[in-house]
């Protein structure tokens, strides 16, 4: 309560956590979230060094102060065969384990062909931008042209030598992969494409 009243809340309602460290002391168990109570400071901001009676602070100064708190359960018994479902059911009124992340629900509502591109990180037509980047990541270029009247946008993936793959968009949507294999010295745009 001490630790909400100084720094806030470690996390709100909904808010993503992460457990960081599990530590097992006697009849407690001490679990650190989003980095603890620690305040950022290590030994070394403390040191200086000089010559001449000028000193200078060894580190920069710069910290980062972690915004998490310390969770404590307090079994007053030795904690024998304890699982970590156990675990789970005593933590329940504070931290839901069965949440997932948006991207996770995201890609349960894909289709069985769109799920298997990702996991194989590659693209496919019919992708928006988003699957791509959760694909493939963000292009190393990208490269815009209007061809016959449509907008079209190419991400490109690789570099030479090796493989090159061209991601076409159009309307935000994937209307073409090519891949192709680029020698050392090439430059490659997507006007250099093989039909």
């Amino acid at each position: 309560m001490m630790a909400q009243q100084n720094g806030g809340p470690a996390a709100r309602e909904s808010d993503q956590i992460k457990i960081t460290h599990v530590a097992f002391e006697g009849d407690k168990l001490v679990l650190e979230i989003n980095g603890g109570l620690k305040s950022g400071k290590k030994w070394y901001d403390h040191v200086e060094t000089g010559m001449g009676g000028m000193t200078r602070p060894v580190g920069n100064g710069n910290y980062t102060p972690t915004t998490g708190t310390n969770i404590e359960v307090d079994f007053h018994k030795p904690m024998e065969s304890l699982t970590a479902d156990q675990v789970k059911k005593i933590l329940l009124p504070l931290m839901d384990f069965d949440k997932h992340s948006v991207t996770k629900v995201y890609s349960e509502t894909l289709s069985p062909a769109m799920k298997k591109a990702m996991a194989e990180k590659r693209a496919t037509e019919g992708m928006s931008r988003d699957e791509v980047l959760m694909a493939m990541g963000h292009p190393l270029h990208k490269y815009r042209e209007t061809k016959d009247g449509v907008d079209l946008e190419d991400w490109i993936y690789g570099e030479p030598p090796g493989k090159v793959t061209f991601v076409t968009f159009s309307n935000s949507k994937v209307v073409k992969v090519k891949e192709q294999y680029a020698g050392l010295g090439i430059e490659v745009s997507p006007k250099q494409m093989t039909p």
